[in-house]
């Protein structure tokens, strides 16, 4: 391709609303260009990565046994209700009527879809298991885009299916999945960790995120360098040392005046008050399960602890839960935040003709003479044993994971919490679509089973801006040969020159013939200006058709180390297909 053909619309200086390196180097180095909020347009060089990007998956997903399909990007609004999701997703999914008035959704994800198909063609576990894929267009309503590509409400992806005949069988493909995925995003010049994570919407029993490490991520991930554990602290937990309590005074709770606490600081001022460690945090909120039903719970921490709200969400299965708003906290506790508590919770709430769920954080299983609120404004109660004095419906992992904590997976390792990048994550689904959508098969004893299914999908976009983010430096982009939109530029200083030309044109045309993917800079230009676009751009390897060409010599430079070195003209084909022997 020659670059004064080639769309490569460059910006000398980052924009202004650019946030993070990828964002402002896809924009700089003319791979995007943005029409809306979270909707880009991918532009000649983005789209020669990004199908690079999808070769590697189609390979690993193909040797796995997987089976590469297309299904609508527009859905009827049954197939979403058989699953029950279509309440579920609520703004998250883009929903439109058609001219006859009939509901429709543009698909986030394709599970309702291929079981749909599964539970038509697929009648007995002879014909399992089957691994179908696809990589496709999907939308989500994201109520705040931002960081470039990589929050989105339009995007590729790759998501992946498998169906087994029983549990041993999905951890199988599950397993043949992970490996794929380590080696996709290996070939991809990726560095990840695989984390425990929470299956959210999704459901089942088992999810792993692949996550790189860079502060344009959005999630947070505990990773210990010790042993190797890693979770999203949607998952994450840790050993806490052991707190030591005195007996509690009398036989229940004693209540003090606490006037102007209102928080756990507060508290920790005031005259008789406690240590946060020694307090019961309590923290109201109102949780939505799949039919839509909205129920109030509270939530009880220790006071120096912070609350993870999808741990929550996971452990009362909720599609959904949101802190209650005063008017509401009042109405069931009979008291405003900074002043509640679980001792006396069910009471009030049964007095304002509701039920009332009380959740535990396991870190106060067994804690005595704690303080907590008294249900009555700028009241508390001290002495309070947890077991003895607050009926809880559920114990459960609540708190957030902080860094320097221990590592729950070895003694001597200690965590460290930082920002990551999802660009990949895979589902143990179970029996939950199959059931739900009617997807049965006969065993081998002819008995008629749910399939047992999991999901594997892949951003596309995720990986390109990952690998900005992971590599790049002040002259611009540094791209793998793996994924790099070309292998290699031919640069000629001065193209009004018959011998510079000449030259280019013959290397340009023998590195094609050895099957590699060449950008000719024959622009007319200064040469500064096409040694920084090319930098900018990222293309691995230059090779600068210069003044020593009158020696049949031209400089081959290493975008990644920076090195330079003259070639002999008849030998730099084959020193480039050294250096980039995967990338085709």
């Amino acid at each position: 391709m020659r670059w004064s053909q080639f769309f490569i619309p460059t910006l000398r200086e980052d924009p202004a609303d650019a946030e993070v390196v990828s964002h402002k180097l896809l924009l700089r180095a003319g791979l995007v260009r943005q029409l809306g909020a979270g909707i880009y347009s991918y532009l000649p060089l983005a789209w020669r990565v990004m199908r690079r990007i999808e070769r590697i998956i189609r390979e690993e997903m193909d040797a796995i046994g997987g089976q590469e399909f297309l299904l609508p990007a527009l859905n009827p609004r049954e197939v979403w209700e058989e699953s029950g999701r279509w309440a579920v997703m609520g703004d998250n999914m883009f929903r439109l009527k058609d001219r006859k008035g009939a509901d429709l959704c543009l698909g986030m994800t394709h599970e309702e879809v291929f079981t749909s198909i599964a539970r038509h063609e697929l009648r007995s576990y002879k014909q399992l298991p089957q691994v179908w894929y696809q990589i496709q267009t999907k939308f989500r309503d994201e109520p705040r885009p931002k960081s470039g590509v990589l929050r989105v409400r339009q995007f590729i992806m790759k998501d992946a299916y498998s169906f087994d005949v029983d549990a041993a069988g999905l951890d199988k493909s599950f397993e043949d999945q992970k490996q794929a995925y380590v080696r996709i995003f290996t070939r991809c010049g990726l560095k990840f960790a695989i984390v425990e994570a929470s299956s959210g919407a999704m459901g089942g029993s088992q999810s792993n995120e692949f996550m790189v490490k860079t502060d344009a991520g959005e999630d947070l991930i505990a990773t210990c360098d010790k042993c190797g554990y890693a979770a999203n602290l949607e998952k994450a937990t840790s050993q806490l040392h052991v707190v030591i309590d005195e007996p509690s005074a009398g036989d229940a709770p004693a209540e003090f005046p606490t006037p102007g606490v209102r928080t756990i600081e507060d508290l920790i001022n005031f005259p008789g008050g406690a240590v946060a460690e020694r307090q019961i945090k309590t923290l109201v909120y109102v949780a939505k399960d799949e039919t839509g039903e909205q129920r109030p719970v509270i939530a009880l921490l220790r006071g120096d602890h912070q609350l993870h709200e999808t741990k929550l969400a996971d452990a009362l299965a909720a599609s959904e839960v949101r802190p209650a708003h005063p008017e509401e906290i009042r109405a069931l506790l009979g008291a405003s935040a900074g002043s509640l508590g679980g001792v006396t919770a069910k009471q009030s709430a049964r007095a304002s003709n509701q039920t009332l769920r009380v959740v535990a954080d396991r870190a106060l299983k067994g804690r005595t003479n704690m303080t907590t609120g008294a249900n009555k404004d700028e009241h508390h109660l001290r002495g309070v044993d947890i077991e003895r004095d607050i009926p809880v419906d559920l114990w459960t992992d609540l708190r957030t994971v902080q860094s320097g904590e221990r590592c729950p997976n070895c003694e001597e390792g200690t965590l460290e919490v930082a920002k990551a990048l999802e660009v990949g994550h895979i589902f143990k689904l179970g029996t939950k679509y199959s059931v739900s959508m009617g997807a049965n098969v006969l065993d081998q004893n002819g008995k008629e089973v749910p399939v047992v299914m999991g999901s594997y999908g892949i951003g596309v976009e995720r990986i390109m801006a990952a690998a900005i983010e992971l590599r790049h430096d002040a002259d611009g982009i540094v791209w793998t040969p793996a994924i790099a939109p070309f292998d290699v530029v031919v640069t000629v200083t001065n193209m009004k020159q018959a011998e510079m030309r000449d030259a280019g044109e013959r290397l340009y045309a023998d590195l094609q013939r050895a099957g590699l993917e060449v950008l000719l800079d024959d622009r007319d230009e200064r040469a500064g200006v096409k040694f920084k676009d090319a930098d900018l751009i990222g293309v691995p390897f230059r090779v600068t058709v210069g003044k020593k060409i009158a020696d049949a010599t031209v400089e081959l430079f290493d975008r990644e180390s920076k090195q330079s070195s003259d070639v002999k003209l008849d030998e730099v084909v084959e020193r480039v297909r050294r250096l980039a022997p995967d990338a085709r």
